[in-house]
């Protein structure tokens, strides 16, 4: 059996992990633990090593009235014990104890919502085996030249800390290698113009990103992803950054001059000449995870971060 000092560390562990997914927790009779409320859902914990104790939860059904509504409960069960099966429970070990603990102390810290795995433990043995058979994947037969997909979907929900359903989109972006050259001389001052550098442009709402060409791999993307389509054209991303990289390096040279007791100063704009830059441009696509929960978060499926500006227009982010 659970000792009654450790049962009491973990109901609070539980409360607290509950209380970063934004859930209305409070404390029950015994056995049971906690009940939670958020929204449409109501939730009730039992924490125990108790074979006997185990086996009544998961075969009782609760239900909780609101309002003269009546609200069927899930049922969440933390125990210790490795050899304990239910049926109706979804059921958390150490390894799930130990991940939302440290999940839950993160969003707290960052003022994230913690999204949790509330699938039931025979729905998800059941998918877990499903994805074991050997079934062959689907694929899309698109074939583009993108950057790999290094964040999984559960990776990306719990990422955006929202509970939601995800997509994978394909944002087209612009990937370009600049280099110029050449220099200015205007009277003893002279000024070089020498840039050399990669970076890419978002073909939909044109914002700029640093990223490195290298990386990108020319394969099939997924089944199910969209493939967004561009709004700015190639020549048109080329002019925009062949502009940007002048104004960049253009430089405003300042001389001062002696003439008799009088002093005065010269000012001067110095400018590359645009047949000395070089801009090499292609199409690539970066792969984006979108959240659909309360809100719509999208996060970078390269490098797992979450965006602060929608990659596509009119999406809302926080």
């Amino acid at each position: 059996m659970m000792e009654q000092e450790m049962r009491e560390k973990a109901k609070n562990a539980m409360r607290l992990i509950l209380e970063a997914a934004r859930f209305e927790v409070e404390e029950v009779d015994e056995p049971l633990d906690l009940s939670a409320v958020r929204d449409n859902t109501c939730l009730l914990v039992l924490c125990s090593n108790d074979g006997s104790v185990i086996g009544q939860f998961d075969k009782t059904n609760y239900s909780l009235m609101i309002d003269d509504q009546e609200m069927t409960c899930k049922k969440l069960l933390f125990t210790l014990e490795k050899g304990v099966a239910t049926e109706n429970c979804i059921q958390w070990g150490i390894s799930e104890f130990v991940q939302y603990t440290g999940e839950a102390v993160l969003a707290d810290i960052v003022g994230r919502e913690l999204a949790l795995d509330l699938t039931p433990t025979k729905v998800k043995k059941a998918a877990i085996a499903a994805a074991a058979a050997p079934v062959e994947e689907e694929a899309s037969g698109i074939t583009l030249l993108h950057f790999p997909i290094k964040l999984s979907e559960q990776a990306a929900i719990r990422t955006a800390g929202i509970q939601g359903t995800a997509k994978l989109r394909f944002i087209p972006h612009f990937l370009y290698h600049y280099q110029s050259s050449g220099e200015q001389v205007y009277k003893d001052r002279r000024i070089p113009f020498d840039a050399d550098g990669w970076g890419a442009i978002n073909a939909i709402n044109g914002i700029r990103l640093e990223l490195d060409g290298k990386l990108v791999e020319e394969k099939e993307i997924p089944g199910g992803a969209e493939v967004c389509d561009p709004h700015l054209r190639k020549d048109e991303a080329t002019e925009r950054i062949t502009n940007e990289l002048i104004e960049r390096l253009t430089q405003k040279v300042r001389i001062k001059q002696e003439k008799g007791d009088a002093i005065f100063y010269e000012e001067k704009v110095l400018k590359p000449d645009r047949k000395n830059i070089t801009v090499d441009t292609k199409q690539v696509y970066i792969p984006v995870w979108q959240i659909r929960g309360k809100k719509i978060v999208e996060v970078n499926a390269f490098t797992g971060e979450i965006l602060s500006q929608p990659m596509d227009e009119g999406v809302e982010v926080f």
